[in-house]
């Protein structure tokens, strides 16, 4: 294995993890909340009218970011590498996956094992396994 130096970013990336460190801290702090995309879109379908604010405001900015980076900087080139089907059904199985196991990647991985949750635990280590796994099933048995 070998490092892509003209694609390593170490101050860029400590920078957007210190960033994404504050946002969930914050909103632990300030709103009582956990910062699971999963959970905070999700709840926008029947939110209380008192808690779509909030709700809106973060997603509002999940989506702004991306254009305030290009003011600084440019966009990084971006590929996909799959079909229209294949993006369909890996968001389904991401969709049902997040609701078996009560919530995103984000909101068990950055948050539930920053509080030391037990059940963050297993189902980070749950996804990262299903992410190997399917990552060794399509470059070395599919041969992708």
């Amino acid at each position: 294995m070998a490092i892509d130096w003209t694609n390593f970013t170490p101050w860029s990336s400590l920078t957007g993890g210190m960033l994404l460190g504050v946002a969930a801290a914050m909103l632990a702090l300030l709103n009582g909340r956990i910062a699971g995309i999963s959970g905070i879109a999700g709840g926008l379908l029947g939110a209380k009218s008192g808690d779509k604010g909030w709700r809106l405001a973060f997603i509002g900015g999940l989506l702004a970011a991306p254009v305030a980076w290009t003011l600084f900087s440019a966009a990084p080139a971006s590929k996909i590498d799959a079909t229209i089907p294949e993006l369909i059904i890996a968001g389904l199985l991401v969709g049902v996956g997040t609701r078996y196991a009560g919530g995103c990647t984000s909101g068990h991985g950055v948050c539930g094992l920053a509080r030391l949750s037990g059940r963050s635990l297993v189902a980070t280590l749950t996804f990262m396994a299903a992410g190997f796994a399917t990552v060794f099933i399509s470059r070395h048995l599919a041969g992708q």
